[in-house]
């Protein structure tokens, strides 16, 4: 970016999170602007004629070690003799007391519409237009950002919506950063550790960059995003380009989240939640690496590791 050039504008309010469609469980995304009153999160699938349960938790974080508080937790089981719904909260690793329904509104082999309503003091939940369940807060909604949702369930869609799209006040977009920005690794990457992107890709964009770099400045990984011919790939010191076989997920102005996981001897990647493989590294390159980069036509809300 040239001295004095300016970020361009952010899109006008009406441009929300996109909905996902028949993402792959297990889903993690991030919630834009986190949870308050007044959001709701629409979710719609099947259960699977031999589910045993699945689990919809609103986080507080992704990180996987350690493992991030879990401000609510639904929890359908079907396995029981009589199946029934648990709701409960993770703090500090440690689960509080179980709050049980008795009766299940779910069936296996059956579609579902679950719309989770977040309220000042409590969730409220509806199961194909009945309402079914309200949840009082044990840990402040301020602190939810991320939707995770695992076990037997077929997704179908996942809906992130106001019930007053006209009502004032907060915001779906965090302050943004400067691009290209570095962000320093003082300790190296270690396996279990997480970088977590989040951004909005602007109009026009032409290319996205993210670089790891080591003590003397040499580049052992790079990821890229290609606009011009809608192409991911890793790419090596040496120029080599690996394509990354999946969908091209970036589209101007909607938001995106890129999630680099360390492991040992490589990185693992997904990108809006969903598994895009792995690039083989070795583990001294990755204890060596000391910057991460970031370039090209994108915003910046988020850089976490």
């Amino acid at each position: 970016m040239s001295p004095g050039e300016k970020l361009d504008p952010l899109p006008d309010t009406f441009i929300l999170q996109p909905p996902a469609f028949h993402p792959v469980v297990p889903y993690i995304t991030t919630i834009f602007g986190g949870l308050r009153a007044g959001k709701m999160v629409m979710l719609q699938g099947v259960v699977p004629l031999d589910a045993r349960r699945f689990q919809v938790d609103f986080q507080c974080g992704c990180s996987l070690h350690p493992r991030p508080d879990i401000a609510i937790h639904f929890n359908p089981r079907f396995h029981t003799a009589k199946p029934h719904v648990i709701c409960n909260t993770l703090h500090l690793g440690r689960w509080q007391a179980e709050a049980r329904w008795p009766r299940l509104a779910l069936q296996r082999g059956a579609s579902f519409l679950i719309l989770f309503l977040f309220g000042n003091e409590e969730m409220k939940v509806s199961v194909n237009g009945q309402h079914f369940l309200q949840y009082r807060y044990r840990l402040p909604l301020s602190r939810v950002d991320t939707l995770g949702i695992f076990g037997d369930i077929l997704v179908k869609a996942v809906g992130f919506l106001n019930i007053n799209p006209f009502s004032e006040g907060g915001s779906e977009y965090p302050v943004g950063h400067e691009v290209p920005c570095s962000c320093p690794l003082p300790r190296g990457l270690w396996p279990g550790q997480v970088i977590v992107l989040r951004g909005l890709v602007l109009q026009e964009p032409k290319d996205f960059t993210l670089s790891l770099l080591d003590e003397t400045a040499r580049v052992p990984v790079t990821l890229r995003a290609s606009f011009a011919d809608r192409t991911l790939a890793w790419v090596s010191p040496w120029g080599q380009r690996k394509l990354i076989s999946a969908p091209f997920l970036f589209y101007p102005q909607r938001f995106f989240e890129v999630l680099l996981l360390c492991h040992e001897g490589g990185l693992k990647l997904a990108l809006n939640g969903q598994g895009l493989g792995a690039t083989s590294l070795g583990q001294q390159a990755l204890e060596r690496l000391r910057e991460l980069r970031i370039s090209g036509t994108v915003q910046l809300y988020c850089v976490h590791y």
